[in-house]
């Protein structure tokens, strides 16, 4: 009970880290999301508000997916 209250109560750094890593990932999805309206063959090359929000969607995507995967391989590894 003692060990998984530890396990529970997150360490500043790795918190830290984790903020960062995801702030990283929405600004990758979501300027990676905008490249792809603003430059693929074929797209009207205007960035309108329906593009906007699908890359604010697709940054909070890739932020979730970035921050699940952290969480995923430190539980992982405490349980190595």
């Amino acid at each position: 009970m003692v060990e998984q209250e530890q396990r529970n109560e997150s360490d500043p750094t790795s918190e830290s880290r984790q903020q960062r890593a995801g702030i990283a990932a929405f600004l990758t999805g979501l300027l990676a999301t905008l490249a792809f309206f603003a430059f693929f063959p074929g797209l009207p090359h205007v960035i309108d508000w329906g593009a906007i929000l699908v890359a604010i969607a697709a940054g909070g995507l890739a932020r979730w997916f970035c921050r699940s995967w952290m969480a995923r391989t430190a539980r992982e590894k405490d349980s190595a």
